[in-house]
């Protein structure tokens, strides 16, 4: 009878280590998944920031009369573009990841050709709201870099915990699946042509 007991114990003992590990991975898998959630809103908000500023950026260039309403018009499209692309934190994908930083470049673009054109306008860089505008955008291109590598150090830690062994046994079971990093893009690692000829 003691020997039936001792093993009974045993493994009631060996069941209720087994079960506090599978909820103690669930629960951090949850809170590094949160994390990372949140930390995408952050990058998302920084980009709205951005939009937001172009727009009133695009507002006050449109008065230099004699602007060029192409660039303008490059900016306004692309801007359009961007902020109609976002990606749900529940399933952010390769896919969906790939397609928001495309809109996001190009609006990149747009705006860098919209900088290199204001040279050609003295007015235009004298203006007070224009040259906040501008000050305002660089630090939110800047934040917008922090809170990229954030949301990357977040999805590196919850791959981490769901990719070692043994959590990774529980991953699959508990549904918690690989989250997309924020990557360069493609031709970053080139050094950017620089023309300037205003001719």
């Amino acid at each position: 009878m003691k020997k039936t007991l001792i093993v009974i114990l045993a493994i009631a003992a060996f069941g209720i280590g087994i079960y506090q590990w599978a909820v103690g991975f669930n629960n951090t898998a949850v809170e590094l998944e949160a994390n990372a959630k949140t930390a995408w809103s952050n990058v998302e908000s920084a980009y709205q920031r951005r939009n937001d500023l172009i727009g009133n950026l695009v507002k006050t260039v449109k008065g230099a009369a004699d602007f060029e309403r192409g660039t303008l018009t490059d900016v306004i499209e692309a801007r359009a573009k961007a902020t109609s692309t976002s990606i749900d934190a529940n399933n952010i994908t390769p896919e969906k990841m790939a397609a928001f930083q495309q809109a996001q470049s190009g609006l990149t673009g747009a705006l860098s050709k919209l900088m290199v054109v204001v040279e050609r306008y003295p007015e235009l860089k004298a203006n007070q709201n224009f040259l906040e505008l501008q000050a305002q955008l660089e630090g939110t291109e800047n934040r917008i870099n922090v809170e990229r590598n954030r949301y990357n150090e977040e999805v590196n830690h919850y791959d981490i915990h769901t990719k070692k062994f043994p959590g990774k046994l529980l991953a699959g079971l508990f549904g918690f699946k690989e989250m997309a990093r924020y990557k360069a893009d493609a031709g970053a690692e080139k050094a950017p042509d620089v023309d300037f000829d205003f001719n």
